[in-house]
């Protein structure tokens, strides 16, 4: 693989959660279009992502699991048992018409990715990154985990030690999950404290393979960036991986509804860029959570445009700043109703920096202190 290739579908096109989910905004097929008006997403990157079949899913999925999740899709409802054993059909976790087409469609790419990277390479897959699946049950809005089917594609596919780094502003709890013990596997995730799942405390180290940050609101651009070149480099940096994943959610940033987090896209670029130079053969960068249609196009646009080379212009030109006035919020939370200029004309953010508080300089020490920060995950 010479050049970064691009994992989409148009089935996420249109396909909504319900007129109230938070993914009733189109996230996926603003990146491909945005990307595409940008020039900088031709046929030859792109591949069209496959559908998992239901038996590939199973590698980590219960067989009951998927086979309740392809009934409701057909049923178009959910009994009350198959509800509460499986959270399926919950505010959450809603029935609607590709409920089970649209992830495993994620998954499939997810598996595909796994097997492209087999000699190297690099690939973006925005309708990856759903952490939160669980092997028996629905989570946060993830009716599977295709980070956690990446990473036993990229183990069968010849890739020995993985490293999994999170920045979405939940805890990827389904993933640690899967790898909480795991020798050849390090988890990095940093989290919004006290946020939904409520796990991913300080002091969790998963058998001594798991590094989780919790911050506090208003985390700012400069404090990612000490977490960045404190934590996340040097522990990646010391595992010496075979592969990186990175599930680069975009609700860490300030006009995110589900997240009181106070980054710019400029700093999960960088993150990104960090960890592009460490030299790993291979990087998948997953998307993950981002409900804001403007925010999360051009962040994960942005992503494409580093992992490639290109330069962001100060302004958009006609075609893709087309691509974000056509956007629509459908029952928008306040911070939506009257989108900022900045959100149609640019794709870089204006820095947020600020300072970097004692509190989170305190749980860097504690983590920089554990062996995994320095890549010795023990056995």
């Amino acid at each position: 693989m010479t050049r970064p290739l691009f994992l989409g579908s148009e089935i996420y096109r249109g396909s909504s959660y319900g007129a109230w989910h938070p993914l009733r905004v189109p996230r996926v097929s603003t990146v491909m279009d945005f990307a595409r008006a940008m020039g900088w997403l031709g046929p030859e990157q792109y591949r069209t992502s496959p559908r998992a079949k239901p038996h590939a899913l199973t590698i980590w999925h219960t067989p009951d699991y998927v086979a309740a999740l392809s009934r409701a899709e057909a049923a178009q409802e959910v009994s009350d048992e198959t509800r509460a054993r499986h959270a399926l059909g919950t505010v959450a976790n809603p029935v609607y018409p590709e409920m089970y087409r649209r992830p495993a469609t994620a998954a499939g790419a997810s598996l595909l990715a796994g097997e492209l990277l087999a000699q190297g390479g690099v690939i973006h897959h925005p309708g990856g990154g759903t952490h939160h699946g669980f092997p028996d049950r629905a989570g946060g809005f993830c009716y599977l985990n295709d980070p956690v089917l990446a990473m036993l594609s990229l183990r069968r596919a010849g890739a020995r030690r993985i490293a999994y780094v999170d920045i979405d502003a939940h805890h990827s709890d389904g993933v640690e999950h899967a790898f909480a013990g795991d020798p050849e596997t390090l988890l990095i995730s940093v989290h919004e404290e006290r946020r939904w799942p409520f796990t991913g405390a300080l002091e969790e180290d998963g058998g001594g393979n798991c590094l989780n940050l919790p911050v506090p609101r208003g985390f700012n651009d400069s404090e990612m960036a000490e977490v960045c070149a404190r934590l996340i480099l040097p522990a990646v940096a010391g595992f010496a991986p075979d592969a990186i994943v990175l599930q680069c959610g975009a609700d860490a940033v300030t006009e995110d509804p589900l997240s009181r987090l106070a980054l710019s896209n400029n700093a999960h670029w960088d993150v990104l860029r960090g960890l592009m130079a460490l030299g790993c053969p291979r990087l998948l960068v997953l998307g993950g959570g981002g409900y804001n249609p403007w925010s999360v196009g051009r962040l994960w646009t942005g992503v494409w445009a580093v992992l490639n080379g290109h330069e962001i212009p100060e302004r958009l030109p006609e075609g893709a700043e087309a691509v974000l006035r056509g956007l629509s919020w459908e029952n928008p939370p306040r911070l939506g109703r009257a989108p900022a200029a900045h959100w149609f004309t640019t794709l870089r953010d204006a820095p947020r920096p600020g300072p970097v508080r004692a509190e989170v300089t305190e749980r860097l020490a504690v983590l920089t202190a554990r062996p995994a920060a320095r890549g010795a995950v023990p056995e």
